[in-house]
């Protein structure tokens, strides 16, 4: 199963002052904007998603068919396909993508300690 390209998507209290720290350890935007509430930032293949008021918590994320510079793969699984594998494995879906379409969808599911994994797909 290809989950696709890795990254932690963090919730901020002060998006300007995130922003700040992180390139200050090497990060760069790359995608995102201050008048949206989110950065995406990067450090070599490094990427963490930076969201003021979007949601609680932190998360991990995957985006299926991206690579790390969000470039199109070739070859991707979908997420309704991975949905339907971790529903065959038994693991609970806490929001499920929709079968009948196809594009972008997501899901989001919880590890066994409540951590919070949104598998985003964007095409």
């Amino acid at each position: 199963m290809k989950l696709g390209v890795f990254s932690l998507s963090l919730s901020v209290k002060d998006l300007a002052k995130s922003k700040e720290f992180y390139e200050k350890l090497g990060f760069s935007s790359m995608g995102g904007s201050m008048e949206n509430n989110y950065l995406i930032m990067k450090n070599g293949s490094t990427l963490i998603g930076l969201f003021q008021a979007m949601f609680d918590g932190n998360m991990l994320t995957f985006n299926p068919g991206w690579d790390e510079n969000a470039q199109n793969l070739d070859e991707f699984d979908d997420v309704r396909a991975i949905q339907q594998h971790l529903k065959n494995h038994q693991v609970e879906i806490d929001k499920e993508a929709d079968e009948t379409t196809s594009g972008p969808e997501h899901i989001f599911l919880k590890d066994p300690d409540g951590n919070m994994i949104l598998i985003d797909q964007h095409r």
